[in-house]
């Protein structure tokens, strides 16, 4: 960052001077940097050189800033006390700051905002400009730290996602077997509204409002019935959601009870494993196998042990009958294992006496 302090000072004020002396200060200033523009205001306000101030706040106004030389200009103005009655003073500082008259105004105007964002994007028609805006949006929403968007928005368009995506496949379900359709448009229509979904998944996680999406996500039965009727080469789009979630869980970042843990799990983890496979060869580039496969590993042993054990014997025949196709939970089925019997083995080795005695 470039400090003003660093422009010759004697320079500078002969500059002014000769300021005082020019028939058209706005000409003479074109081109010069803001830094310098600032330079010039420090001394013109010094020695009481009225037009000087006047020209330099206009260019001010006038001119774009960096990002660094928006913290020296704001810093700089405020420095000077020139007259609150300065209107130029006021027209440079709306750039970067607007009058709030209170908290909850601001709050509403930010979620307003947001709302106006959110929906934009989710109703792009352009997949691209969708996929970039996706990204700025996203990151924004991650620098938001004062002024965070309200549940009740977030969740709000995650219903709209929701309805949406039930009336999609509602509709390719009837479509489906009509030999007019392009599936290639059904296929991207999926896709459209499962990246919508799971755009709003990221950010709930990202704003650590989650928990209430798993237990909504466990209770979408009807959305898995559609789903479980779709073949898979216009479905795994979905299945991502329920991905992200166990990787959630599994890296501690959404909390939810264990009942809420094993409901999302008994309704989507059969789609999983049967999208897994289309998952893992048409989104190579997007999917992180190795995440997915951890997320859902430490998901399934937050369970009971009698959970662990249904959920885990049912993966087992899966994984021996179609392999890469099915999520890896090796390691999942290792504790559970040393779980289930191994550390009960050595806990009765342990205890020999106690057993004498219940049997005496």
């Amino acid at each position: 960052m470039v400090e003003i302090s660093e422009c010759d000072d004697l320079e500078i004020y002969v500059e002014t001077v000769v300021l005082m002396y020019c028939d058209d200060l706005k000409k003479k200033l074109i081109g010069e940097s803001v830094i310098k523009i600032l330079a010039l205001l420090k001394v013109s306000a010094a020695i009481m050189f009225d037009e000087g101030v006047m020209s330099c706040l206009m260019h001010l106004e006038a001119v774009p800033w960096s990002e660094d030389e928006e913290e020296i200009v704001v810093t700089c103005l405020e420095e000077l006390h020139l007259p609150d009655d300065d209107d130029s003073v006021t027209l440079i500082l709306q750039r970067v700051s607007s009058e709030a008259p209170s908290t909850s105004s601001t709050r509403n105007r930010t979620d307003d905002i947001f709302v106006k964002l959110l929906t934009g994007v989710l109703q792009a028609k352009d997949d691209k400009a969708r996929r970039e805006m996706k990204v700025l949006i996203f990151k924004l929403l991650r620098e938001e730290a004062d002024h965070d968007v309200s549940k009740d928005t977030l969740y709000g368009l995650c219903h709209r996602c929701l309805t949406s995506l039930v009336l999609c496949l509602s509709e390719v379900t009837t479509q489906m077997n009509d030999p007019g359709n392009d599936r290639g448009a059904l296929m991207g229509e999926i896709a459209r509204e499962a990246e919508n979904m799971l755009w709003m998944v990221d950010i709930l996680i990202e704003k650590k409002m989650c928990d209430e999406f798993v237990k909504l996500w466990a209770d979408q039965k009807e959305l898995a019935n559609l789903h479980s009727k779709i073949p898979t080469m216009y479905r795994h789009e979905i299945s991502k959601i329920t991905a992200q979630i166990c990787v959630g869980i599994g890296r501690g970042r959404i909390l939810v009870n264990r009942e809420t843990r094993f409901a999302v799990l008994n309704t989507w983890l059969e789609a999983l494993y049967d999208d897994f496979g289309w998952m893992r060869r048409l989104s190579s580039r997007t999917l992180d196998r190795k995440l997915v496969e951890d997320g859902l590993s430490q998901t399934i042993l937050t369970l009971s042990l009698r959970q662990q054990q249904v959920i885990l014997m049912k993966w087992f025949d899966r994984f021996l009958s179609k392999g890469d196709d099915c999520p890896n939970v090796q390691r999942a089925f290792e504790v559970w294992w040393r779980r289930a019997f191994i550390r009960q083995i050595l806990a009765e080795q342990d205890t020999p006496q106690l057993q004498i005695t219940l049997y005496d």
